[in-house]
């Protein structure tokens, strides 16, 4: 398959272990879970010589993406530029209304990519919102996207934007789902970033994932 593109604390933690095919078992940390009712899970796991991926599994009621939307080239290396422009393009006022109809997780400024062309090859095409995650009404002269309930895989990367993101995007779909009994399921991918500063090297995303336990696993 052709890559993709992205807490309620308890005090004991739970050691479990992920075998993934031909590598080493590593440790699974039982760590959060959601404050508004969403369940979640931490894990971390390692491919042996690599570096890890930190993943928790979220169950979300439904919700809508409310925002601005555009169709808009899909590339997987490098600053998409009809995306860099959404963004370029946002004045205060328009933050300021997101930040205001956020009330679900992610919190605050997301976005997210849906309706890929067939194959999702380079060239093709997705509509991309920027905007929030709100279970509130959608003004007039903004877009929505509605989003049923579903199971996410969050996957935070850190690091240098966007080579450190578009990696851990690519790892979800070469190394993730052939090994944790899970598959992709319709709906959104969604991005939440930490900052607006992108030049920082310890620049924080979430990818959020719908995704649905294969069938066997």
């Amino acid at each position: 398959m052709r890559s993709g593109r992205l807490f309620y604390r308890i005090a004991a933690r739970t050691k479990e272990s992920c075998r993934l095919p031909g590598r080493m078992r590593s440790p699974c940390k039982n760590v959060q879970a959601l404050s508004d009712g969403d369940i979640s899970f931490l894990l971390c796991c390692k491919q042996t010589g690599g570096q890890e991926m930190n993943y928790r599994i979220v169950e979300k009621e439904a919700f809508r993406i409310v925002g601005i939307m555009k169709r808009v080239p899909l590339i997987y290396h490098g600053v998409n530029p009809e995306i860099a422009k959404m963004w370029q393009g946002l004045n205060e006022e328009a933050i300021r209304e997101f930040k205001q109809l956020s009330n679900v997780e992610p919190r605050g400024l997301i976005s997210a990519s849906v309706n890929f062309s067939e194959g999702r090859l380079d060239n093709g095409q997705l509509d991309h919102y920027i905007g929030a995650a709100t279970t509130k009404a959608c003004p007039d002269h903004l877009a929505s996207l509605e989003v049923r309930a579903s199971t996410w895989a969050v996957f935070t990367a850190v690091g240098p934007f966007p080579d450190t993101l578009q990696n851990i995007w690519g790892r979800i779909f070469a190394e993730w789902f052939p090994s944790f009994g899970y598959e992709l399921a319709d709906g959104p991918e969604i991005l939440w970033n930490e900052q607006k500063d992108i030049s920082s090297p310890t620049f924080a995303s979430e990818i959020w994932i719908p995704v649905t336990k294969r069938k066997g696993a």
